[in-house]
């Protein structure tokens, strides 16, 4: 005597069916017999039901690949450094006490530190901007865009795309020309000590 139109009884609620059962019968003799009848009774009266058809798996989240620190040799930084001091006397004027100099005094030996700085960058270095638009143009950074390329700065909510104003261009290497290193040169003497005779 199933109605189909009645619903099947949850997992919980079967539990609780069973648990009642199994108490009634081992103190109703009466129910205990009704149990085994039912139990014995053919199951063709009632209509199969169809078990409901598997929800579809989730798609599996790949986990993100790890990422892998590389060592940074130093021998490349210095050479770089030594260049910017060679062209420019970079580490000259850093390490310059300038309180004693009147800005027109510090402006001009700027100017010798810009002109050296431009001069190795230029020689050694292929550098190109990020970005091809005019800083201060509006652009929108589509689902997916390279976040090591291009920083978010600002109020960042929400997901992309996101549309903001272009305040720096950001600049890449495309090519770079160092010089190569003899094998027992020492890149930790950025510059040589000089004595004049």
């Amino acid at each position: 005597m199933n109605n189909s139109s009645q619903p099947l009884p949850s997992f919980f609620s079967r539990i609780s069916i069973a648990i009642g059962a199994f108490f009634r019968a081992l103190s109703d003799a009466e129910y205990a017999a009704r149990l085994t009848r039912i139990d014995d009774a053919p199951q063709t009266a009632a209509a199969p039901v169809a078990p409901p058809a598997p929800a579809p798996a989730p798609a599996p989240v790949p986990a993100p690949a790890p990422v892998t620190l590389r060592v940074a040799t130093p021998d490349a930084a210095l050479q770089l450094l030594s260049l910017l001091q060679r062209e420019a006397r970079l580490i000259d004027f850093t390490q310059e006490n300038l309180s004693a100099y009147s800005d027109a005094d510090i402006g001009a030996a700027a100017r010798v530190v810009h002109e050296g700085c431009a001069k190795v960058l230029k020689e050694h270095f292929t550098i190109q901007p990020v970005r091809s638009e005019a800083e201060g143009s509006r652009i929108e950074l589509p689902e997916g865009f390279d976040a090591a390329a291009v920083r978010l700065t600002g109020n960042v909510v929400g997901k992309a795309p996101f549309r903001g104003t272009l305040s720096h261009r950001g600049w890449r290497s495309a090519e770079v020309r160092l010089p190569k290193l003899a094998e027992a040169h020492d890149a930790a003497i950025i510059a040589p000590a000089e004595v004049e005779l």
